[in-house]
């Protein structure tokens, strides 16, 4: 992981309106630099699990997230959403996650897909985060049409990886 500068953390730090709890590093970003997603490591600095791999940071896209998921988009997206596709989106970050990890060191281990669960919808957020990362992800393709339903197009925002 290339760590972020310290203007990147301090600017995180304001998106998210704490600090980080553990490493990460910015992989997705808006045309200006602006963060947009951060991937982070398994292990929070204080030794416990990180199940999320993939964080929203920005916050217009935070904000429109959490408008579609009080409007009931979870389980929108859970009804609407092939649920075997679903279950590959997560076994593939469950596997990606777990090829981070060393040998067993006794702690526990991060599990689960997106943002930790293993079936169904947790959070459109975290879904979000792994479409904008890989373009894979089932759920974070059906979060980002309801968002351009609502006028939110993600593709017109030039968000590029790295």
């Amino acid at each position: 992981m290339n760590p972020p500068t310290p203007e990147e953390v301090a600017q995180v730090t304001e998106f998210l309106g704490r600090a980080p709890e553990g490493d990460f590093t910015i992989v997705v970003r808006r045309p200006n630099g602006d963060p947009v997603v951060v991937e982070n490591a398994p292990y929070l600095r204080d030794g416990r699990p990180m199940p999320t791999r993939h964080w929203l940071v920005d916050p217009e896209l935070r904000a429109a997230v959490a408008r579609l998921e009080s409007a009931g988009g979870v389980n929108r997206a859970e009804a609407e959403v092939d649920p075997d596709e679903l279950a590959r989106a997560h076994a593939a970050m469950e596997t990606s996650r777990a090829a981070l990890l060393g040998p067993d060191d006794g702690r526990p281990r991060p599990s689960g897909g997106v943002a930790g669960t293993r079936v169904g919808v947790k959070c459109l957020h975290a879904h979000l985060a792994q479409y904008l990362v890989d373009d894979v992800d089932p759920v974070g393709r059906w979060t980002d049409a309801a968002l351009a339903e609502h006028g939110c197009n993600l593709s017109s925002l030039g968000l590029r990886r790295g």
